[in-house]
């Protein structure tokens, strides 16, 4: 834990009590602050009050008593339209933060030198942010990783200076952080995103372009026009990455291979072709924002340990994960691809794709894939989406419907086996999982399992 000694003696309000938000209660009573918490789930209210936690209905406080409001970034500060929490504490005049900018404050007064590494985007932040952590442990670095990829940034170790945070920012973290400064700050891209809750795609960027605003050193991706001009903004001390081009100073991707630029320097520093973890161009820029991360806070070391974890990689679950092996076919976990966006990096990684598919669908369905049907074998259809999705796939894609995951992962495997040559039985649903599934995760596991069930199959790993 990190305990918030920043507000020691003072009383501050909390909405949020999920995990991030009590987790954010009891650093900030380590540190000796008053917490008054509140939660729309009287459940959470009673679990944060079972931890010494009080709690009450911040709707009859008196607002004059906070010195702080701090709310959990899943909660609305500015759309659709502000949480009522939010309204009370604008009209009382009492600042609204959040949990990344209370760990601000407390490494500005403990350990202002501390290495904190902040990455956002809107894709690729939790496997970027994963991939920095495993590189700087494999470099023998003290390595604290969190933030929106799991474990709360408080319930983190407090920053030191022979230690380093990588945490990863979601845009609702960043819009409560108005002193984030980080050592170094990484965005990856940006695409149309969260616009419920930020109104407009230039409000969603210019949140975004925050984090690296006041970064020391600025990691930015220049292939797509808001993040190439948020770089054009930025120049001094930055680092441009591309997977299109060839940048004025940092590092760019070509197929697999990774190079290193100054302005009278290019270097060819890795090649990833055989990273099964980091396939398609969207983990070569994964690994372009990982490698120039870790070659620039621990300058230090020498690269090819760089290199070397990058092969050792394993990946996130859940997303383009490899479960198995059986013969020439291989079996890959994408339940994270909920919408179509996501769905197209892993179409764009494969060829002779055994595609399940299906759950509550996005707006925009599946449409936006069509480039990709040549690469598809078959269709195998599940859930909600099946009818809708049929019909998109029409005569240009073979297609079941197999109703559930179980009939899919039976027939794909069927399938592959009366086929001839290799092939991918791909999970990557461009789907909510909610009409058969409590979540993304669940069916995921679900997945797996049911593969490692299948007679000679070579789970990865084992």
């Amino acid at each position: 834990m990190t305990p918030v000694t920043t507000f020691s003696g003072r009383t501050v309000a909390l909405f949020g009590l999920g995990g991030s938000g009590l987790a954010t209660a009891l650093a900030l009573r380590e540190g000796g602050a008053h917490v008054i918490a509140c939660d729309d789930n009287p459940a959470k209210m009673a679990e944060a009050a079972a931890k010494g936690i009080d709690t009450s209905d911040l709707r009859h406080a008196d607002w004059s008593r906070f010195d702080t409001f701090i709310l959990s970034p899943g909660v609305p500060l500015t759309h659709p339209e502000p949480h009522w929490s939010a309204k009370l504490a604008k009209d009382a005049g009492v600042e609204i933060i959040g949990d990344i900018e209370l760990f601000c404050r407390e490494r500005a007064k403990i350990a202002p030198d501390a290495p904190f590494v902040a990455i956002t985007g809107t894709n690729g932040k939790s496997t970027t942010t994963a991939l920095i952590a495993h590189i700087l442990r494999e470099a023998g670095c003290d390595v604290q990783m969190g933030g929106n990829i799991g474990t709360a940034i408080l319930s983190l170790e407090p920053p030191a200076a022979n230690r380093i945070h990588v945490i990863e920012c979601s845009s609702f973290q960043i819009d409560l952080a108005p002193s984030l400064a980080p050592t170094i700050g990484v965005l990856l891209n940006l695409s149309p995103d969260h616009l419920d809750r930020h109104g407009t795609m230039e409000n969603y960027a210019a949140i975004k372009e925050r984090l690296v605003a006041k970064a020391q050193t600025k990691i930015v991706g220049i292939d797509d026009p808001f993040c190439r001009a948020i770089a054009q903004r930025h120049k001094n001390n930055l680092d441009e990455i591309s997977t299109r081009e060839s940048v004025r100073s940092g590092f760019y991707g070509q197929g697999s291979k990774l190079f290193f630029v100054t302005p009278d320097h290019e270097a060819e520093v890795a090649d990833i072709s055989d990273v099964g973890s980091l396939r398609g161009e969207h983990n070569l820029q994964n690994a372009l924002a990982a490698f120039a991360v870790a070659a620039d806070i621990a300058f230090w070391i020498d690269w090819s340990v760089f290199v070397k974890a990058l092969h050792t990689f394993p990946g996130l679950p859940h997303r383009m994960e490899e479960v198995a092996r059986r013969g020439g076919t291989l079996f890959i976990n994408d339940s994270k691809a909920t919408n179509a966006d996501s769905t197209e990096k892993a179409l764009k990684s494969f060829d002779d794709i055994l595609w399940i598919l299906g759950g509550k669908a996005k707006e925009g369905g599946i449409e936006p894939l069509r480039p990709y049907f040549s690469k598809i074998r078959k269709a195998y259809l599940i859930g909600a989406a099946t009818e809708d999705f049929a019909a998109t796939l029409g005569a240009d894609v073979p297609h079941v419907h197999c109703g559930t995951l179980d009939r899919a992962v039976e027939q794909a495997a069927q399938d592959a086996v009366a086929a001839d040559g290799p092939s991918v039985v791909l999970l990557s649903p461009a789907c909510a999982s909610y009409d058969q599934f409590p979540n993304y995760e669940v069916r995921g596991n679900h997945f797996r399992d049911l593969v490692r069930g299948l007679p000679g199959v070579e789970v990865k790993g084992a």
